[in-house]
This record gives C-alpha cells, structure tokens and sequence, in this order.
C-alpha cells in the first residue's frame, strides 16, 4: 500500500521510477541542464480531468522528433506516466509537466548530441498560475521589454525549451518598471511573446494574436475557437509594436492560468483600468467549456504504479 503523503507536494518521473517531487533530479552532467538541450510540454488538470492532452503530446513528440530525440517510451507510454503522477500526488488541479532531455553523454567528454542517453521527466505539482488570482483580477500591468526575443531561426519558439535568456532579462526589466510580467518584441519591432504566454489584442471587436517569435499555443488555439463559436473575428497574423497603442483589450493565455486579462501595458492604461469587457467573456467562456467536459480526458486515479522513496 502506498503512503500518499509523501507525494502531497507532488509526485515525478525520472530514470524510470516514480518519486516524491522533492526526491526527484537528473545528473549534473545532463545536457538537459548543462544546455537546455530537450523539449518538454505542460499540460493543465482541472477538477479530475486533463484539458486538451492528446494536443499537448502530440505538440511535446513533434518536438521530440525535430530535436532528434529518442526517448524509450511511446505515446502510450508517456499519457500513462502523466495520469500516474497526477494519482500519486492525489491532485484534482494540477501543472503537469513532461520533458524529453538529450541526457548524460556516454561516451564521456563527447560532444556529439548521438552519444547522450536521450530520456523522459515527468511531474505533477499542485496548480500553478504564472500570474496570480488577484492580478489577473485586477488587470497584469504589463511592461514592453527593451530586450529583443531571439530571432526564429536561431531557437525556434514552436519547439517548447527553457532557453529563457531573452525572457528572463523581460521579466528583471518588468521588475525594475513596478510590472506583474513582460511581452517581448522582435528586432524588427513586431510583438512576440511573453515568459511562458501567448499575447492577444482585441480592435473594434476583432481579436489579433502574433504570428512570429511565439509558442504555438495550445490555449491560444482554445482561444481562437471560443472566437469562432462566439463570432468574433479572430487570426493570426504580424502584430506591430504600435497596436500596443490602440488596442482596446490585451490579454495573456496559458496552460498555467488560462485567459488572463491585462489593465495597463507600458504607460497605457487599457479602459477603466481593469480587465476588458470581450477578454472577461472569453475568460468565463473558457473556464464555463471546462466545467462541460470540453476536450477532456478523465484521470485515472485508481492505477497507481510502483514507487522508489529514498532515504
């Protein structure tokens, strides 16, 4: 029988076995932390259910595959490990995350990606938003970073990493300016995106999100279909800096809190200063599809695996 209590802070995957999160860690000499030489995906559980799974793993294996890694386990595999860590940890909300690391070379002193032990990290944590509750109902005051976003082609923000240079350095100068976060633009003045967010804007009732330097999100992708069943016009497409000036509403989206309205953006302040009309009736959409079981899958808390404690 297992003890439950010691996955209350979460529970993971690593080198095979399951562990209480604060038991959990890969090698000093993983390219994974060495490099952030991997890809990973993070997927939402809310009230029992994984929102949008099958989107998430087959974003998090398309980047397995243009990265050339080669973990051992399969889809299958990988969705059963997910459901695992959730059901350990016993968490009806949750941040659930996998990641495929290029590992440990085994050839050592190598520097040839071919001779690394490429493997799977999982991880299920208590629900995490990446701007909190009362910030989101208030508005985010959003800073405009000076720091550019790293060109597509040199790291592809399609692929999800954790080369956060360029986001990090948005998120001091977000410090520095009083603000909740930060939205990046390109070297050519077009938005981006945000640490660990997609942006839109809401014109005369039409809705814009950037097509470059940006995370094809899955929420995003939630968003523009919310927009189509509610007829709202919505694309994607190049989003200049100057929009930031004459958007009627800007809101962030993530797994990790949904649809999070902003109040002020740089100097501007957006309306009354609070969250906009459209942006809350996306919101409440939202979070009203989940409570229907839109694109739901139910986790299974009955099947749980063997477990390595330590110590």
């Amino acid at each position: 029988m297992i003890d439950q209590t010691v996955f209350a802070d979460g529970a993971a995957f690593t080198e095979g076995r399951f562990r209480p999160i604060g038991q959990a860690g890969i090698s000093l000499l993983d390219w994974g932390f060495t490099r952030s030489d991997l890809t990973y995906d993070v997927v939402h559980v809310k009230d029992g259910c994984f929102f949008r799974l099958d989107d998430h793993l087959d974003r998090f294996l398309s980047g397995i595959e243009r990265l050339r890694l080669a973990i051992p386990e399969s889809r299958d595999d990988i969705a059963r490990i997910l459901h695992h860590c959730v059901a350990l940890a016993g968490l009806g909300d949750a941040y659930v995350a996998m990641a495929a690391s290029r590992g440990r070379p085994m050839v050592p002193g190598s520097r040839r990606p071919a001779d690394c032990n490429n493997h799977l990290i999982a991880y299920a944590v208590p629900w995490i938003d990446v701007i909190r509750p009362e910030i989101q109902a208030r508005g985010a005051h959003v800073h405009v970073a000076g720091v550019p976003r790293v060109p597509d082609a040199s790291s592809d923000p399609t692929i999800k990493n954790y080369r956060w240079g360029d986001l990090t350095q948005g998120l001091l100068e977000a410090e520095d300016a009083g603000c909740d976060t930060a939205v990046l633009l390109d070297q050519d003045g077009y938005l981006t995106e945000g640490p660990g967010f997609n942006v839109c804007l809401i014109e005369d009732g039409t809705l814009v999100t950037p097509d470059r330097g940006a995370l094809h999100g899955i929420t995003r992708q939630s968003v523009l279909e919310l927009c189509a069943e509610l007829g709202m016009p919505a694309h994607v497409a190049p989003v200049p800096a100057s929009a930031l000036e004459t958007a009627d509403e800007v809101f962030l989206c993530t797994t990790a809190g949904g649809i999070m309205p902003v109040a002020r953006i740089g100097g501007r302040i957006l309306g009354n200063d609070a969250p906009g009309p459209l942006s809350l009736k996306l919101k409440e959409r939202y979070w009203q599809k989940h409570r229907e079981g839109w694109h739901a899958t139910r986790v299974d808390y009955m099947s749980l695996p063997a477990v390595e404690l330590i110590g």
